[in-house]
């Protein structure tokens, strides 16, 4: 099955709006770091249900790009924003259709590991933004997460799973800066008392803990030179 496929199936199910609740909890706190002003333009790469775009719409940025590969995800993103400075389109990660040069930031929020060629990816990244403008890649699939690698079991797509260092690493090597790490827990999530584990995806409580407080989302800045 194709990333598109698998998605396309998700947004057909709803499950669009569930993944948007569930990574706003750290998806929040990464947009906050980020030095959008007015007048910026934004590309939000794996949009999903378009969310991270209206919320930078209300901080003032000029107009927005959410690509998706998969139409069903797009389409439903449209459907959830009224507003004419955010577009929503289909399209693949390695081939971005926007000029050099056409962004002040880009951002992307559990999607990144499902680029075919994610080395590839972060040099359209770096060649779609201004100097200067920044990256924020922001995945919650990563090594040092060691819950989160049975993900791949259940999901068709074939997913990179990089460490922290060998995302600083890609990110150099396609020519970005990078100007930031960090692991950004998630608080909101519920963790249930000890003696309700095992439940349904976890052992126990510290493996839990470890996937949402510990880990949570690894945030990787780059920033374009």
């Amino acid at each position: 099955m194709s990333v598109r496929e698998e998605f396309d199936e998700w947004a057909a199910s709803g499950k669009d709006r569930g993944m948007e609740d569930r990574h706003w909890h750290t998806a929040k706190h990464v947009l906050a770091r980020m030095p959008a002003e007015a007048g910026d333009a934004v590309l939000d790469l794996g949009t999903g249900s378009g969310y991270a775009l209206r919320a930078l719409r209300e901080r003032g940025i000029d107009r927005g790009y959410g690509l998706d590969g998969a139409p069903e995800m797009a389409s439903n993103a449209r459907e959830y924003t009224d507003d004419d400075a955010v577009g929503f389109l289909v399209g693949d990660f390695d081939e971005l259709p926007f000029a050099d040069d056409s962004f002040d930031h880009v951002f992307s929020m559990e999607a990144f590991y499902y680029a075919a060629d994610p080395v590839h990816t972060l040099e359209e990244v770096r060649r779609v933004l201004k100097p200067g403008g920044t990256f924020y890649c922001a995945v919650n699939y990563f090594a040092e997460s060691e819950t989160t690698h049975a993900w791949q079991e259940n999901i068709a797509v074939e997913m990179t799973l990089w460490s922290r260092e060998e995302y600083r690493e890609a990110f150099r090597e396609a020519g970005l800066y990078v100007a930031e790490q960090d692991a950004i827990p998630d608080r909101e999530t519920e963790i249930p008392d000890a003696s309700e584990f095992p439940t349904e995806g976890y052992e126990t409580r510290e493996a839990m803990i470890d996937r949402y407080r510990i880990w949570g989302t690894l945030l990787t800045v780059g920033v374009a030179p």
